[in-house]
């Protein structure tokens, strides 16, 4: 009976202190926590910047993680969430460094976040820059006037309805959204000159929307190093001033819904994002069959 006793007692407090590992070291990464690295995942269109922003925002505060991997795979999108996400990265690095990794494409916002990272690191055929801005306006005049559809529009004033797919531009409308346009663009030239340390002369040269790949993006100095995740990795460990091998620690994604069993994360990611009022129409992406995506 005392032998039972015992091993209850050796199996209770095994459990106990398992359960307290577990509570207090959820990534189980304790007797590492000097090497630890954290890794945020920046992909598909950027619409929302909410959960991406208080990841860098968690990361940045915790002192276990010596430095930060942005993992980015997108063709970039609304001008408001890039811009929220640079000003985080930029406010990141004054206290630990930050790595841009470029996947397939970072391209637009996608690259006007990483210019904001300590250094970047992308693969010789990642696609990239596209410094530029885009509005898309469709025009279905012809269609409705065939089909007898007519829109009653009332405004307060004459540039409210700019856009308005029932009517053709006018040349004040034109000039107006060109000047909205060129005001966004000497913003993304602005702060990727700032973020890269370049001269914003140096940046408007190559700033026309062209999409650039990786290996001419590293000529042109957009790129610190060519390589992929794990090189990203690697530089990011040096830079914070990581002993041995780092741990990776991902950042946590948001709960699977309804919509993403039904139509998959990605398709429902962008119908919430439309459905939210997310869906930007000006925008720093890389155009898609003729219009943004």
């Amino acid at each position: 009976m005392k032998q039972t006793a015992v091993w209850l007692t050796c199996l209770f407090l095994m459990v106990a202190a398992g359960t307290l590992f577990w509570i207090f070291t959820p990534d189980g990464t304790l007797l590492g926590e000097d090497r630890r690295v954290g890794v945020i995942e920046i992909r598909g269109t950027i619409e929302n910047a909410q959960e991406t922003l208080k990841a860098i925002k968690e990361y940045r505060k915790d002192s276990k993680i010596k430095a930060i991997v942005l993992r980015i795979d997108s063709p970039g999108g609304g001008i408001g969430p890039s811009q929220e996400l640079y000003r985080e990265v930029k406010r990141t690095v004054e206290t630990k460094p930050v790595v841009a990794s470029l996947g397939g494409i970072a391209a637009s916002g996608g690259y006007y976040i990483a210019s904001a990272a300590t250094k970047i690191v992308a693969n010789p055929g990642t696609i990239t820059g596209s410094i530029g801005v885009i509005i898309f306006f469709p025009n279905f005049k012809e269609l409705l006037e065939k089909i007898g559809i007519r829109s009653n529009i009332i405004k307060s004033g004459r540039y409210k309805d700019v856009g308005n797919p029932s009517r053709e531009m006018t040349l004040e409308e034109r000039e107006l959204m060109q000047g909205t346009i060129d005001e966004a663009h000497r913003q993304f030239i602005r702060d990727v000159a700032s973020g890269r340390n370049l001269a914003e002369e140096k940046v408007r040269e190559f700033a026309d929307g062209r999409i650039i790949m990786g290996q001419t993006a590293f000529n042109l100095g957009l790129v610190d190093e060519l390589g992929n995740f794990e090189d990203a990795v690697s530089r990011a460990g040096l830079e914070g001033k990581i002993e041995g091998e780092p741990d990776l620690v991902f950042a946590k994604k948001k709960k699977f819904s309804m919509l993403d069993l039904f139509l998959g994360g990605d398709t429902s990611e962008r119908v919430t994002d439309v459905l939210d009022g997310a869906a930007l129409f000006l925008r720093y992406e890389v155009p898609a069959s003729g219009h943004f995506r």
